[in-house]
């Protein structure tokens, strides 16, 4: 059999389709915008018809970038943006809204309710989260709430719900099958974390009836095929994980205390903790890094919701750069003396926080700032919150395994850490060393192992580790007064955005 596999890689500002090798060589690659949809201030929303429409452009693309047809692809690999929102009608197959996407803070009345009613204990003993409308589930009461007759509807069995991945796998299968995998539906507020099944008291506290939901499966199952009419020929789809999950997969985090943090529109941060939960009290999730044969895999997770999207804002906002990756270059020529402080609360503030009402704001403009200052706070800014996180876990995975399990490499991946300068400044704010692989797709490729492997073509966990490579190690190079002075400032900065959001 061909040791070919093709991961899906649906994100929140383009999808993309990339073919693997058996080698873990890049083959072939698609990649394709698509447009954002802001209706009012902090909502967010994509066109599933989009998401669909791009995904299977590029599938196309990649295989024929890699001169292969289907038939050479032994299994397809499912990674998406996590906690989006779609609901659809089961017999025609069309949405009856709009994705509301992870970003997305209509909700967060309905969520500030559920924590002064008291119910937030419950959501975060049963899902390892807290109350808050970056997750899935308010996002889909809400739709059933605004389309005239979905909730009816919806009760009757008439409707669907899902992730992204549910609905590409619903498209891509003709309807076939309507399942998720245990990694999104942690993610959504419904999904109990110790038993992997949906739970019957937040579907009632959340109001989602259980008619509109998927089944709940392994990161690698059978997911069923592929329609014969798309790519010619039936194609297994073997693996599924949510995108900040397939990179911890894809940088090879199998063992307790490996930490990864991915850079794409936001940053996301995960501590493996091994088959027990790590309940935190520093605000971090609790969620499924990954399940496999039945045996799940928890994490500590830490989700900031703007890291490259500000560099996005640098380009298409300010138009103070005409390239993403100029913004490395510019903060690199920025004037020394300026401590300027850019807090991307653009919709809001996540981890450790949940500051849902803050919004973002520039503090320490001179007459003399312009472009590079502003530049070199927007990448800063990812690398104090990375801090941020990573102290937070380091203090709840202390508390529970000692001090001695605290201290571990960062791996980092997404297209941010192509920057040489960001990584540096990285590994200077958080006063410890910052590893980049060789492979940078690590999002794609942990989808693409999780098929590989479980279409019979890849190795076990244990082979596959021992393909990952070290491009470049970070090593801190700040001293010590210079670092204590910039995070003061961080500090005062994220305390003074919090306060004038209240």
């Amino acid at each position: 059999m061909a040791d070919f596999v093709l991961a899906i890689d649906q994100g929140t500002t383009s999808s993309r389709a990339i073919v693997f090798d058996g080698e873990y060589r890049i083959r072939g690659v698609g990649q394709q915008e698509f447009p954002q949809h802001f209706p009012r201030s902090g909502w967010v929303e994509h066109d599933p018809e989009d998401l669909w429409r791009t995904v299977v452009e590029t599938m196309r693309r990649a295989l024929g970038d890699a001169s292969l047809a289907a038939s050479d692809i032994a299994g397809i690999g499912i990674t998406n943006q996590r906690e989006t929102v779609v609901v659809w009608d089961r017999a025609t197959g069309r949405a009856i809204h709009n994705a509301i996407v992870w970003q997305d803070r209509r909700t967060a009345d309905i969520c500030a309710r559920l924590k002064a009613e008291g119910a937030e204990p419950l959501i975060t003993e049963r899902t390892g989260l807290i109350a808050d409308s970056y997750f899935s589930a308010t996002k889909a009461a809400w739709i059933l709430d605004h389309v005239e007759g979905a909730r009816a509807r919806a009760e009757r069995g008439e409707l669907a719900f899902g992730t992204v991945d549910t609905w590409l796998l619903w498209r891509l299968t003709g309807g076939k099958v309507h399942a998720t995998d245990a990694t999104n539906a942690s993610r959504t507020m419904l999904c109990n974390i110790d038993s992997m099944e949906w739970d019957e008291d937040l579907l009632k506290l959340l109001r989602v009836p259980r008619a509109m939901l998927p089944e709940i499966k392994d990161c690698i199952a059978d997911y069923g095929v592929t329609e014969p009419s798309l790519f010619g020929v039936p194609v297994p789809i073997r693996g599924i994980a949510g995108d900040q999950q397939a990179a911890t997969v894809g940088q090879a985090c199998f063992a307790p205390g490996m930490l990864k943090s991915t850079y794409g529109t936001g940053c996301f941060a995960l501590l493996n903790t091994g088959t027990e939960r790590v309940a935190s009290t520093n605000r971090l999730l609790t969620t499924v890094a990954y399940r496999l044969k039945g045996r799940t895999n928890y994490a500590l997770e830490g989700s900031i919701f703007i890291a490259g999207a500000a560099v996005q804002w640098l380009r298409d906002g300010l138009h103070i750069i005409e390239r993403a990756e100029q913004s490395g270059a510019f903060a690199a020529e920025a004037d020394p003396e300026q401590a300027v402080y850019l807090v991307p609360a653009f919709t809001g503030l996540g981890a450790p926080w949940w500051r849902p009402e803050a919004r973002g704001a520039l503090y320490g403009l001179t007459r003399n700032t312009g472009p590079r200052e502003i530049a070199r706070a927007a990448l800063e800014s990812v690398c104090f919150q990375t801090r941020d996180l990573l102290e937070a876990m380091r203090q709840d995975w202390a508390a529970q395994k000692g001090a001695a399990s605290a201290e571990t490499v960062l791996r980092v991946d997404g297209g941010m850490v192509a920057s040489d300068w960001t990584l540096q400044r990285l590994a200077d704010i958080l006063n410890s060393p910052v590893d980049r692989p060789v492979v940078l797709e690590t999002t794609a490729l942990g989808a693409a192992w999780l098929a590989g492997h479980g279409a019979g073509v890849w190795p076990d966990q244990e082979g596959f580790a021992k393909s990952w490579h070290l491009n470049r190690r970070f090593q801190p190079s700040m001293n010590e007064e210079a670092r204590r002075k910039a995070i003061a400032g961080w500090d005062l900065a994220v305390q003074r955005t919090i306060w004038s959001g209240e």
